[in-house]
């Protein structure tokens, strides 16, 4: 969902899709990572390296500050702040009513996403 996110986000403002995929990550690891905390927690051990003890919630968290951390490291940003757009609500509602168009039944596998949590999404990644 990621990509469907950033692709309305690179159609409005014209931004790279990696950058707005970077921008956007954060902000929807952080909202869908409750639906399937065991994920997040595999990745922050596996992917990110986190040697953390502390909850599952703790180490998915550590994991997602780390990929942010690696972001910054490769000059990338972590918001949309970061990116240099400020889009509206009007603007936020647009996307995300647009992305649910182009989702089709495809809405996500972390969490099946519908156009209020896109609407979430993209107000949390403000920055």
């Amino acid at each position: 969902m990621t990509h469907k996110l950033e692709h309305e986000l690179g159609g409005m403002f014209d931004v790279t899709h990696g950058a707005g995929l970077a921008a956007l990550w954060p902000s929807w690891a952080r909202y869908v990572c409750g639906e399937c905390l065991h994920r997040f927690v595999r990745y922050a051990r596996n992917v990110m390296g986190v040697a953390l003890d502390g909850s599952d919630e703790e180490i998915a968290e550590a994991g997602i500050c780390a990929m942010e951390d690696f972001y910054r490291s490769i000059g990338m940003p972590t918001n949309l702040d970061e990116l240099g757009i400020h889009p509206t609500d009007a603007q936020i509602e647009d996307m995300a009513k647009r992305c649910m168009i182009a989702a089709g039944t495809g809405t996500g596998s972390a969490k099946k996403l519908n156009r209020e949590d896109a609407i979430r999404i993209y107000q949390n990644a403000r920055g």
